[in-house]
């Protein structure tokens, strides 16, 4: 993960989308016009709340948000969103969790795959 330069103003973060699968699990690749967007980041810069009070979330952290959430900006030829702390749905546990995925919008309709495979 990369240091950013940029400071992100009041309660919104800066996050570095995950990288979305170019192949299928059965090995079929997907053209860029198929893939969806990711859902699942890193934060990579924090502002402060109105108040001075600092956010719930910091650097490194891996979050889940909305697939149409936040406003996309390169920086340095890196894609990132920013968004406010409010966008973001989950903080997720440090180990990377596979199978996460939400059915809609509403962060109520969590879907957890815990399948053996």
């Amino acid at each position: 993960m990369k240091k950013l330069n940029v400071v992100p103003m009041f309660d919104r973060i800066i996050v570095e989308p995950e990288k979305a699968n170019a192949q299928t699990k059965s090995g079929l690749y997907i053209p860029d016009t198929a893939k969806e967007k990711p859902q699942k980041g890193t934060v990579v810069a924090v502002g402060t709340n109105l108040d001075g009070k600092p956010l719930n979330l910091q650097v490194g952290d891996t979050v889940m948000y909305g697939k149409y959430g936040g406003t996309e900006f390169p920086y340095e030829g890196v894609e990132y969103l920013i968004m406010r702390e409010q966008d973001v749905f989950c903080k997720l546990p440090k180990e990377d969790i596979e199978g996460v995925t939400f059915k809609g919008e509403n962060p109520d309709q969590l879907e957890l795959d815990i399948s053996a495979e």
